[in-house]
Formats: structure tokens, C-alpha cells, sequence
């Protein structure tokens, strides 16, 4: 049995082990490690269909097995994430053994993304009209922007912006929204390039050029900032379409 036929799986389980490791830090509240991890996770993502491809062994295993590693890196991290915001905002201790408490309830909305991740992976396996482009927020651009939440708020220098992560009315609703987001119809457009051309690749290179000055400028902010242009610009692009 040739080796080459479970590279892209093997890629893909890296991608899951990240994911584990992630969830393990997310719970502990190392957010660097854990950002680090899926950020990782989502690099393997990317890479085991770029081998499946290029070794021509795509299959319905390796279809399945992303989707499952998918949802532990771009799922239940980043639930975790907003739980842990969530607690902490209320400077509350979590006691898995201590009686319920309605204000211990609350946290609990963060893990709405992991449902909906979860929710919208399932339908992606089964939808054939996202080859080419994406219906509704792909899960590792949610996840990039919610694990980044936590370090924009420990590092950038911006009050309001600290502040804002640190308000609970802005975190549901930001679960909510990224909820509702990746179960849309609305259509994003897929980072994969199957030429170098500008005129069919100007959205792609745009954001590009976004993404790399808003790096270099408000560092970690840019990760959401991204994630934002990412939709605006495909929501422009259907405009264009229209």
C-alpha cells in the first residue's frame, strides 16, 4: 500500500492534534498557546487538501476526517474561548461540582459557536455547491477571530477597543452573530487560487494587501479586523455579481 495515499490524512490528524492541545490551553486561559495552536491547526487544514490534490487521493475518508478535526480546532476552542471570557468578565469561579447558578449561566452562551460550527460542518459535507466558493462564514475564519479576541484585549493599546471585549453584551452578541454568520446564504469567496490572474483573483489580492498592512500596523487587532474585510469584500463582490 502506497505511502502517499495517507499523507493528507496524516496532515489532517496534525490539524486535529493542534486542535486538542488548543482546547487543552483554552481551558487553563494560556490564550497565546492557545491561539498559537489553532492558528497551527488551521495551517495543516489548508495543506491536507492541497496534498490530496496534488497526490490525487482525495476521498470520502479524508472528506469525513477534516470535517471531525474541523470541529475540534475551528469548534469547540473557540466556544471554550468565549465561555472563558465570559466567566472571567463576570469574576466569577468556575466549580463544576458547585450547585447551578443562573449566573453561571451565561458563559454557557458562548458555546452557541461550537453548536452552530458543528451544525454547519454537516451541512458542508453534504452541500456540492461550495467547491468554488463558500455559503455562509467557512469555521477557522470564526475561530481565528474569536481566539484573537483575548490577546487584542491583553495587548492592544486601544481602551475602547479592551473595554468592548470586556463588556458580556458584546461577546453575545458577537457569538450570536458568528452563529448566525456561518449558517447564512451568504456567499464568501474561497482563498484558494487556481490561477495568478488579477482580474480573476482581485478580491483575493485586495485582501491580501489589507491583510498585510493591518498586520504590520495594530498587530494582533488585524486578525479581526481581517476576518471583517474578508466578508465585506465577498458581500461587494456578489454586489458586483448581482
Amino acid at each position: 500500500m502506497s505511502i502517499k495515499k495517507h499523507i493528507p490524512n496524516i496532515v489532517t490528524l496534525g490539524n486535529l492534534f493542534c486542535g486538542t492541545l488548543a482546547t487543552i490551553f483554552a481551558v487553563g486561559g494560556h490564550f497565546e498557546l492557545t491561539a498559537l495552536f489553532v492558528a497551527l491547526g488551521i495551517f495543516l487544514d489548508f495543506f491536507d487538501g492541497f496534498f490530496a490534490r496534488i497526490l490525487k487521493v482525495s476521498g470520502e475518508l479524508g472528506k469525513q476526517l477534516d470535517s471531525l478535526a474541523d470541529m475540534v480546532t475551528s469548534g469547540v476552542v473557540p466556544g471554550i474561548v468565549l465561555f472563558v471570557l465570559l466567566r472571567n468578565n463576570q469574576q466569577l469561579p468556575y466549580d463544576i461540582h458547585a450547585e447551578f447558578k443562573i449566573s453561571m449561566g451565561l458563559p454557557l452562551i458562548g458555546l452557541l459557536v461550537t453548536l452552530s460550527a458543528c451544525y454547519r460542518l454537516a451541512k458542508f459535507n453534504l452541500d456540492t455547491r461550495q467547491s468554488e466558493s463558500f455559503i455562509g462564514l467557512p469555521t477557522p475564519a470564526m475561530s481565528l477571530f474569536i481566539v484573537s479576541l483575548p490577546l487584542v484585549q491583553m495587548y492592544s493599546e486601544i481602551d475602547f477597543v479592551k473595554d468592548l471585549i470586556g463588556n458580556n453584551y458584546f461577546l453575545i452578541g458577537i457569538t450570536i452573530f458568528f452563529s448566525f454568520l456561518m449558517n447564512s446564504a451568504l456567499r464568501l469567496f474561497s482563498l484558494k487560487f487556481k490561477n495568478y490572474g488579477v482580474r480573476e483573483n482581485l478580491f483575493k489580492y485586495i485582501l491580501i494587501v489589507l491583510s498585510i498592512i493591518l498586520l504590520m500596523s495594530v498587530e494582533y487587532l488585524a486578525v479581526p479586523l481581517i476576518i471583517v474585510c474578508y466578508v465585506l469584500l465577498s458581500m461587494i463582490k456578489n454586489m458586483k455579481k448581482a
